[in-house]
């Protein structure tokens, strides 16, 4: 069998996936031409995935980079085509993605002088955890496609740096590894599936490596429509059915998703488990009653869920749109966020994830309520670039961003920044 036929193949195996279909999959139908056309179309598309108003520029180690988007460019220039698209892609064309960014210049941060700036304290508690910053490590799954290390490097630079680390339920190493690695308590992060037995398990061995917080995340009922992704995968030039047709689940159907994911290990799960769309909020009582973690729910945008949210026992909420990877509703999680604050009205912490790049978009998070922030892409950009030193380099970028924006704008601790420290553009 040919490359091209190899990745075709591929292509039809990520099309009938329940974490990727609905794909508009062109390099299946037969009809596409030669891989030189296929590339020099695809070519012709231009740039893919995240924005290009932030550039960045290729380097030679980690310490050479300047902000996170010098990590993208070396990540993607590192990086196997179709890997690198798994990080970039947002779905359909891209507009909540980009939104995610927008969204920040949105908001204009208004300094105070004089306020005596020497000693600038980025220290918070959060869920009993007490953390010397308020940026969070988000789920993020596959890492060892990204670097051969994968997760446990991220455990390390979070180790390192002493940030809160969320693991993934697609993880491709264990909970109990990352949390040895981590050295202290990680949350663990929750795909639902269509099976109870499946979520017993899971929550069994979070709860068995320590984990005091279970993160359910319920933006993704059904499977996204991630383009960009196939359009990625259309440069990659490897044989990828090596990796990714190796087995065949319950149903006959050639590879499981979850083949290279250890925390499904030992539970008969099928590809078919995954697409959860008849769950309900008796999902979130459900779970309350089953675990002693405590549960924070991710995915959410609106104020009227954030309200269901309390009203069902979430001990916290993150506002988040997957990263512009679930509905393409062209919305910021930034202008989501200060209508589900108002609602909450402190009863609950809420965390901010989705486009967070650059140490003044955390503040600016901060100002209008969140409690903290998490970030996926730049430490995964990182991580594809370096390994563990990749990652430590972002988190060292981010912090140090924070607090020069903190010290400019004149607050001195994370409680110094208020709504009155951003004003609305425009």
């Amino acid at each position: 069998m040919s490359p091209l036929s190899d990745r075709r193949a591929f292509l039809r195996f990520l099309a009938a996936s329940p974490l990727l279909a609905p794909l508009a999959l062109g390099a299946c139908k037969g009809d596409e031409g030669s891989e030189e056309q296929l590339t020099a179309a695809v070519d012709r598309m231009g740039t893919l995935g995240e924005p290009d108003q932030d550039l960045g520029e290729l380097i030679a180690s980690p310490d050479k980079a300047l902000d996170v988007f010098d990590m993208r460019v070396t990540a993607q220039n590192t990086m196997p085509p179709a890997h690198y698209g798994y990080i970039a892609t947002g779905v359909d064309g891209d507009a909540t993605l980009r939104a995610n960014r927008a969204g920040f210049d949105h908001w204009q941060i208004r300094p105070h002088r004089l306020m005596g700036v020497e000693q600038v304290d980025t220290a918070t508690t959060l869920l009993g955890t007490a953390m010397e910053t308020p940026i969070i490590i988000s789920p993020t799954g596959s890492q060892r496609a990204f670097h051969p290390d994968g997760e446990l490097a991220t455990a390390r630079a979070a180790k390192s740096q002493k940030h809160l680390m969320l693991l993934s339920t697609v993880s491709t190493t264990s909970v109990e590894d990352v949390a040895a690695a981590r050295g202290e308590p990680i949350w663990y992060q929750l795909y639902p599936t269509a099976r109870w037995d499946i979520t017993e398990k899971l929550l069994a061995r979070a709860e068995g490596a320590g984990c005091p917080v279970v993160v359910l995340t319920v933006d993704l009922p059904v499977s996204s429509n991630r383009l960009s992704l196939t359009r990625f995968i259309k440069r990659d030039r490897r044989d990828c059915t090596e990796c990714h047709a190796g087995g065949k689940d319950a149903y006959g159907e050639g590879n499981t998703t979850f083949a290279r994911k250890p925390m499904f290990d030992g539970t008969g799960i099928t590809d078919k488990d995954f697409n959860t769309p008849m769950l309900t909020w008796a999902f979130v009582d459900r779970l309350k009653r089953a675990t002693k973690m405590k549960v924070v729910v991710k995915g959410i945008v609106g104020a009227g869920d954030a309200e269901r949210c309390i009203q069902h026992g979430a001990d916290a909420i993150i506002v988040s749109n997957h990263g512009g990877r679930a509905e393409e509703s062209g919305r910021a999680t930034i202008e989501n966020l200060p209508d589900i604050v108002q609602m909450v009205r402190g009863r609950v912490p809420v965390i901010l994830d989705s486009g967070i790049r650059r140490g003044t978009d955390i503040f600016k998070a901060l100002a209008l309520g969140a409690d903290a922030v998490g970030i996926g892409r730049p430490y995964l950009w990182g991580l594809g670039a370096f390994g563990q030193p990749g990652v430590e380099r972002v988190l060292q970028i981010l912090r140090a961003e924070l607090r020069t924006t903190m010290a400019l704008a004149g607050a001195r601790s994370l409680a110094e920044i208020a709504p009155a420290s951003v004003v609305r553009a425009g």
